[in-house]
């Protein structure tokens, strides 16, 4: 048993750099993804949006103890304070962006619904016959929903057209005077 030597620490040296690789691989695709998730991206704004809102209300105190110093002839007005203009605008550009982010969060769920609502069942792969789903739709049932889906575009595409022809028939050339 005592010839039993330690296994050779190089190998696990070499797998190692490949795994950190590979965590720094994920935390890239983590963030990349949590960039475009607009609730992510709405967590993240929530502080900055706070700190702007104590930064304006400093600012504006400040002003307006200052003002209120000049009003009454303690001060004069050569002194720079900083400006209320500018934090404000900050504030509201972060608001804007929060509205943005709740917009898209909104749209995203709303299109996952009418999803859901006009796909509700998924078809059975071919490469897993094994795994029926209790709640998957036959391929003549999948083939009857893509159909009634093709028509309403039809409809939809054949209803835009003769709105544009009506428009464009009301619509007279100004060169034919």
């Amino acid at each position: 048993m005592a010839s039993q030597q330690p296994p050779p620490m190089s190998q696990p040296g070499l797998q190692q750099p490949a795994s950190i690789q590979q965590q720094q691989q994920q935390q890239q695709q983590l963030s990349q993804q949590q960039d475009f998730d607009p609730v992510h991206r709405f967590k993240m704004l929530i502080p900055q949006l706070k700190e702007s809102l104590q930064n304006l209300m400093k600012i504006a105190s400040l002003n307006l103890a200052h003002n209120t110093a000049i009003d009454n002839g303690i001060k004069s007005s050569d002194t720079t304070v900083q400006r209320f203009d500018k934090s404000l605008e900050e504030f509201y550009a972060l608001c804007d962006q929060l509205e943005l982010c709740l917009r898209l969060a909104y749209e995203c769920l709303s299109q996952s619904i009418d999803s859901a609502k006009h796909s509700p069942n998924l078809v059975p792969t071919a490469t897993k016959p094994d795994t029926v789903q209790t709640e998957s739709m036959s391929y003549a049932q999948y083939l009857g929903m893509i159909k009634s889906q093709i028509s309403c575009a039809k409809d939809i595409h054949n209803a835009l057209l003769e709105c544009s022809k009506k428009i464009a028939g009301k619509v007279q050339p100004q060169g034919l005077m």
